[in-house]
């Protein structure tokens, strides 16, 4: 079963007058995990989306990306958006619920607030308004600021992130350590790995440029060693 049938059903059980929020209640084992884990990304992006006050073409460009919909899914994940969108609940409850859902999974709280900043790039435009939104989201899924910024750096066009951040790693530290962390890295962010933290097979591009990003962070800091 497809997790855009998952995401139908899930929205068929809602009693009438329901808001969307309330599904995360009821979807908190595997496979139903992997259903919130795509509604969340798609409510979130749509509370958003009002933060800029516009939808654009772009940005729906990078939902298909991130979730591969087929023409006959566009049905119910237009019906996701739609629903977070009008739903008189705050942003913020949405993330306090998704964060009570993934309490003891910081790594799938950061794989989604990683797709919120895909969408939001893909216009070629980080608004303001954005960066407020997801520093937000951030602070109540428990990031702290710095893990924040760092991601802010690695994911946001024209901003060139320091690659000791991206490694988790400190430039006193030797060069034996920094490749720890990078195989530590490498390792954390294998395909199989990421499904078994919850994280949908349509989301796993992300996974690959978060791996582009910590291994060119390892090849800087390795020519800089070179070069000193």
């Amino acid at each position: 079963m497809s997790v855009w049938t998952r995401i139908t059903q899930a929205l068929a059980a809602l009693a009438s007058g329901e808001a969307l929020s309330a599904v995360f209640e009821r979807l908190r084992t595997p496979p139903e995990r992997t259903t919130a884990f795509t509604i969340a990304v798609i409510a979130l992006a749509a509370k958003m989306a009002k933060a800029d006050g516009l939808v654009t073409r772009d940005e729906v460009t990078a939902f298909r990306e991130v979730f591969q919909i087929a023409p006959e899914d566009e049905k119910a994940a237009a019906r996701v958006f739609n629903m977070a969108r009008e739903d008189v609940a705050g942003f913020e409850e949405y993330a306090q619920r998704i964060r009570a859902m993934f309490a003891d999974e910081s790594d799938v709280l950061t794989d989604l607030i990683e797709g919120l900043f895909h969408i939001a790039c893909a216009d070629g435009a980080y608004h303001p308004k954005e960066d407020a939104f997801l520093a937000r989201v951030a602070a109540i899924f428990g990031m702290d600021p710095r893990g924040f910024e760092r991601l802010r750096a690695r994911l946001v066009p024209g901003q060139e992130p320091d690659p000791y951040d991206v490694l988790g790693a400190t430039p006193d530290m030797d060069l034996a350590e920094i490749r720890r962390r990078w195989r530590g890295l490498v390792r954390d962010n294998h395909p199989d790995r990421l499904m078994g933290r919850g994280v949908p097979e349509e989301a796993l591009r992300l996974a690959e440029a978060r791996l582009t990003a910590v291994n060119r962070a390892w090849e800087r800091v390795q020519a800089d060693r070179a070069a000193s």
